[in-house]
């Protein structure tokens, strides 16, 4: 066994001894599957159906109502009374656990809306008839892939803009502390804020607008890790023997420069997810009508007399970003040279 592999299995069982952090790190797993797969667990389209010896599938494709014989050319409803009772009596119907999606707007409420949890909407409805579960669901991977990509982009911006600062040092290292000090005082929630009310909101502004901010955390981590690394032995050898600075960059000190980033991820992923949440609940993040956690704690609290609307979103939030603390704690722990 190689040495690294050795090094990171010791990591990973360093990780899986914090059972806070290990059970963390499955149910976000959990979370983040069935998210992925909210169009079968929450669809107001059946799975799958099979009538007059063929078969349909309309989670994947667009039929019309004259297929089951009906008379209309328009794609079937399938809540419909007449469609569900009667076009489709005698077909043999899969329907998803959550015969609602995020958007569908219940029709045969019993109490006007928001009604309580009950048998058929396992968490109730918000004030516009929708199934609370079903936008829960779709709400948790748009924070989730949310926060994965802006993850990704701020570890790849800040850990290339540390890594320049801490190997060339000099002028580049001073403009660039100088850029991120002033590039850090802005207050970055009332800038979104501002922005956000000129520019109709979408996924991909509010992403790069908060991009534009989330990489400054990881650039002083980085750049010591090279401003250190560039007077290593094996480094000054490196440049001896004339190896490009490119090389040694990603092979000999970004490496290590890794380790530590690494630790920071599940912390920047919290707090993108926070950030999301708080635009949404403010009325300035994704538009009108998306499944989000944060509009679902401004319908709480716009709707102080159903509690159930209040209490679904906090607990919701509560659980993913506590996940992702934890998780960031066993990374931490794991990757704490007195462990390794």
């Amino acid at each position: 066994m190689s040495l690294d592999s050795s090094l990171m299995s010791l990591r990973w069982r360093v990780f899986c001894s914090n059972k806070r952090a290990f059970y963390s790190l499955w149910i976000f797993v959990i979370l983040f599957v069935v998210s992925m797969g909210a169009e079968f667990i929450a669809n107001d389209k059946p799975l799958f159906i099979y009538k007059d010896s063929k078969a349909y599938f309309p989670i994947f494709l667009s039929y019309p109502e004259k297929v089951f014989g009906g008379d209309f050319d328009t794609e079937a409803n399938y809540n419909d009374p007449y469609v569900k009772n009667i076009l489709l009596k005698n077909a043999f119907v899969i329907y998803p656990p959550i015969p609602y999606s995020y958007d569908t707007i219940v029709m045969d409420l019993g109490s006007p809306a928001p009604t309580s949890p009950s048998g058929k909407h396992w968490l109730g409805t918000d004030d516009q008839a929708r199934d609370v579960g079903a936008r829960l669901i779709y709400g948790y991977r748009i924070s989730i892939i949310f926060g994965l990509i802006l993850s990704i982009f701020s570890v790849v911006i800040g850990v290339s803009v540390g890594a320049l600062q801490g190997y060339y040092g000099g002028i580049l290292d001073l403009l660039g502390q100088r850029f991120v000090e002033i590039w850090s005082g802005i207050p970055v929630l009332f800038l979104i804020i501002i922005i956000s009310s000129f520019l109709a909101p979408n996924f991909w502004w509010i992403l790069a607008l908060t991009l534009a901010f989330s990489w400054m955390g990881l650039v002083g981590v980085v750049r010591a890790e090279f401003l250190r690394g560039r007077n290593m032995d094996y480094v000054k050898a490196s440049r001896a023997l004339g190896v490009s600075d490119g090389r040694i960059i990603f092979y000999h000190i970004l490496p290590n420069g890794l380790v530590a980033t690494i630790t920071y991820i599940p912390f920047i992923m919290a707090g993108s997810i926070a950030t999301l949440v708080s635009l949404d609940f403010l009325g300035f993040g994704m538009p009108v009508g998306s499944a989000s956690l944060g509009e679902l704690l401004s319908q709480g609290k716009n709707n102080l007399t159903s509690p159930h609307l209040a209490i679904v979103g906090f607990v919701a939030i509560a659980v993913l970003l506590s996940v992702l603390v934890f998780i960031g704690e066993g990374v931490r722990d794991a990757f704490d040279s007195s462990n390794a």
